[in-house]
């Protein structure tokens, strides 16, 4: 498993994809939070990054699914599938490392970012008034987040050997789990199970946690929807093979 992993976050890094995609999203996210009227921290006067959160999900739309998307494609593109899952290692195995590459490169993009922490608790009056717990909380939504993407890229990946499918594939689901349930809820015949619509989509429990409260059932939502995408990919495979 660790062979499969170390190949697989090798490949990302010796290709200048990865860079590219990383870079662009810096690059995009950094625009938005301090150049762009509409979104610029410093026209909005306030020393907090709440902005800036609510932004990179819909920039992880794109960013993942162009990290993910040669997960299992490439591998059925070059013929190194085959090799590959008759190897002597579980599926399972097979599936999660390659799901921890992936995500282990959501985290590099991530990283950088907390230059802006830095920068507007310096910028703040008095210096350092920024809520940190409420940083930290949004940060942990976003990984959580970024894991829970990357699990629907790498199921994405298992539909097909064309890349550009895996990629629109997973940007499309990303967007329905993220904002879907919430338009489906607001359909007058589902007024009545609004609440429950709404909570089966991501964006209502990344809401919760960015406001710094670690909730337990936020959590269990995370895990058991990344579990359950990976169950899928195995499906998949395991048909396949």
């Amino acid at each position: 498993m660790y062979a499969v992993f170390k190949r697989e976050l090798f490949s990302f890094l010796s290709s200048m994809v990865a860079y590219i995609t990383i870079g662009i999203f810096l690059l995009v996210s950094g625009l938005l939070l301090w150049f762009f009227p509409d979104t610029s921290v410093l026209d909005y006067g306030y020393a907090e990054l709440s902005g800036f959160f609510s932004l990179v999900p819909y920039l992880f739309m794109f960013l993942i699914p162009a990290i993910t998307m040669r997960s299992f494609a490439e591998e059925r593109r070059e013929g190194t599938y085959e090799l590959l899952i008759t190897r002597p290692i579980r599926i399972w195995q097979i599936i999660v490392a390659k799901y921890l590459a992936s995500l282990v490169l959501v985290l590099f993009a991530l990283i950088p970012t907390v230059v802006y922490y830095y920068s507007i608790s310096k910028l703040g009056f008095p210096e350092g008034n920024i809520d940190t717990g409420s940083v930290i909380g949004s940060y942990i939504g976003l990984f959580l987040l970024g894991a829970a993407f990357t699990a629907i890229g790498i199921f994405s990946s298992a539909l097909t050997k064309n890349q550009v499918i895996a990629f629109v594939i997973c940007a499309a689901l990303c967007a329905f789990s993220f904002l879907g349930f919430d338009y489906t809820s607001q359909i007058a015949a589902f007024q009545s199970v609004e609440t429950s619509i709404t909570n089966l989509g991501i964006n209502q429990h990344y809401t919760a946690i960015s406001r710094g409260v670690l909730d337990t059932r936020d959590l269990i939502y995370f895990i058991t929807f990344s579990a359950l995408f990976l169950l899928f990919t195995k499906l998949i495979i395991g048909g396949k093979r």
